[in-house]
This record gives structure tokens, C-alpha cells and sequence, in this order.
């Protein structure tokens, strides 16, 4: 083993059983070696696999990315971030996942200055990767990306800012959230919203509530119950009426949250529907507002042949009582 990379683990014979099948001229040899030697979970084996990201062979290549997945060493974040712009696509696609299992303040000091790289792919992973780690630092950056051409990019962007609850990111977030040519940067733009502290973003998600594309709409009936704005009790009664039974749960759960009495009309209709899961929701939901007048319907509920349906309305009607004047 003369090697010099490796001349501190001259005496390690684990290592030295395996080094040869690491320099083997065969790529299948070389990646079983590599997976063998991570068994070990060893961080003196370190520049073996930092050796690999650079193979000739982009499964090999792969593999170490792969199998240094969260690792904190600040030569192992640089080599990954490396690898972002490996020509492999299944390379870039394993360093990709690895880095963004990263955990410590630190590892993602060391990735941020990848967040404004040029390549698309690159500063979304980058951001990708920041997003979990509630890295404050990594704000300007993701601010930064919000109107790239990529909409990669500014998908993650937009979960970076929402994940750190950023609250300067609103204004741009509401015009993502009703402009955004890509349905994807409009519904998670919507879901950012609900970072909001008032009914400043009132209309950005009525707005949203009445996208083109379902998930908007769902994701934007979510949120306004999550923040129980009052003011969208129309705009959910509306909802009521979608296409799509996803958009219906979500504004019946809604009008529930924000306590909507004129929306007893039409949540009691759906206790009516044929799908069991809807009925669900309007029971959940008439339990919420517990208003006297829901009282007959959820009598009725409390029979449903769904057991579901019979427990939710069993829950109302015991917080109807909790309200009655004894």
C-alpha cells in the first residue's frame, strides 16, 4: 500500500484486504469494494470514497456519492457539491440526495455559496439541501432565486423561504402564488403563505383559491383554514362547489377552522354525498362551528353507514352539547 493518500492506514487490515479491489481495473469490482469498506462506518476510509467521486466510471462515481450521504466532513460536502455538476445525470442525482441530508448549521454554511451557482440544477439542490436546516443565512440566497428562469429553482427557493417562515419573502410569494407560469412554484408559494401573521395575503390566496390548476386551489383552501381567516368564508363556501373532491375536503376542514356559520347550508349538503370522506369532513367541520341549527343533521350523521362518518358525528354532537345552555 504505497499510496501515499492512504499511508495512514498502512497498518489497518480491514483496509488493506480490501485496497487492492479499489484500484481494481474492473467498475463492478471497484463499487463492491466501496460498499464493503462503508460497512465499517470508519472516517479514517474517508479519501477512499472522496477518491471514488473522481472514478472513471459513473457508477462507481455514483455509488460514493450514495454512500456518503449526510456526511458532516467538510471535504466530503465539497466533494458532493463537485459532483453537482458531474456529466453523469444518475451522479448528480445521488450527490443531490446525499447533500440533502445534511444536518448540521455548519455543513450548510459550507454548501450556501452552491445556492447562487449558474447552473439550475446545482443551486436547486444547493437550496434543496438548506432547506431543512433552517439555515437563516441561506434566506438572501433563496430570495435571490425567486424569479430565476428555472422553475427547478424557484420551487425550491420558495420552500427554503417558507421552511425559515420568512416573513419579508410575502409580497413576492403572493405574486408567485397568483402569476407563476409553472403550477408547482404557484402551489408551494401558496402553502408558504400560511407564514403569514394577518389577512395581508387575503387575496393572493383567494386568488389562488380560484387557480386554474386543482392543487392550487387545494393548497390554497388549506391554508386559509390554517390561518383562519374569517374573510374567506365565501370564497370556501365556493369551494364547496369544485370539480375536484381534494379541493372540497380541504375548504370543508377550512370552514370549519374559521368557525363559518353561513356555511351550514353547504356543509350540511355534504353530509349528504356519497363520498364517505367528504361526509367526514363536514361532521369535523359542523363540530367546529357548533351551531345549534347543525343539530338535526348531525342526529342523522350519527347513523351513517360509515364508521367514520359516525364517530365524527358523534364528536360534533358531544361539542354542539358542550355549548347548549344547561
Amino acid at each position: 500500500m504505497t499510496d501515499t493518500l492512504f499511508e495512514h492506514l498502512q497498518d489497518d487490515a480491514d483496509f488493506a484486504a480490501i485496497a487492492p479491489r479499489l484500484a481494481a481495473a474492473d467498475a463492478a469490482t471497484r463499487r463492491v469494494a466501496l460498499m464493503e469498506l462503508a460497512d465499517f462506518e470508519d472516517d479514517a476510509y474517508l479519501p477512499a470514497f472522496l477518491r471514488a467521486l473522481a472514478d472513471g466510471d459513473a457508477q462507481v462515481r455514483a455509488e460514493a456519492a450514495r454512500l456518503l450521504a449526510g456526511n458532516e466532513d467538510p471535504d466530503a460536502v465539497d466533494g458532493l457539491a463537485a459532483c453537482l455538476l458531474d456529466a453523469d445525470e444518475v451522479v448528480r442525482a445521488a450527490a443531490a440526495q446525499s447533500l440533502s441530508e445534511l444536518k448540521t448549521h455548519a455543513a450548510g454554511l459550507r454548501l450556501l455559496p452552491w445556492a447562487l451557482h449558474d447552473d439550475a440544477f446545482v443551486r436547486a439542490a444547493a437550496l434543496r439541501a438548506l432547506r431543512e436546516l433552517r439555515l437563516g443565512e441561506a434566506a438572501q440566497a433563496a430570495q435571490a432565486s425567486l424569479d430565476h428562469p428555472a422553475a427547478l429553482v424557484r420551487r425550491e427557493a420558495v420552500g427554503v423561504l417558507g421552511w425559515l417562515k420568512h416573513g419579508a419573502a410575502l409580497p413576492a410569494l403572493s405574486t408567485l402564488a397568483r402569476h407563476d407560469e409553472d403550477i408547482e412554484v404557484r402551489r408551494a408559494a401558496t402553502g408558504a403563505l400560511g407564514l403569514a401573521t394577518d389577512d395581508s395575503v387575503l387575496d393572493a390566496l383567494l386568488g389562488a383559491l380560484a387557480d386554474a390548476a386543482w392543487p392550487v386551489r387545494e393548497e390554497a383552501a388549506a391554508t386559509l383554514g390554517k390561518l383562519r381567516l374569517a374573510a374567506a368564508a365565501d370564497g370556501l363556501i365556493a369551494a364547496m362547489a369544485d370539480e375536484y373532491w381534494q379541493v372540497r375536503l380541504r375548504a370543508a376542514r377550512s370552514l370549519g377552522r374559521i368557525g363559518a356559520r353561513s356555511a351550514l347550508p353547504v356543509l350540511s349538503e355534504a353530509l349528504l354525498h356519497e363520498m364517505g370522506n367528504l361526509r367526514k369532513e363536514a361532521a369535523i367541520a359542523l363540530g367546529e362551528i357548533a351551531d345549534p341549527a347543525a343539530l338535526a343533521v348531525l342526529q342523522l350523521a350519527a347513523a351513517d353507514p360509515d364508521p367514520e362518518v359516525r364517530k365524527a358525528a358523534m364528536l360534533a354532537l358531544g361539542k354542539l352539547a358542550a355549548v347548549q345552555p344547561q
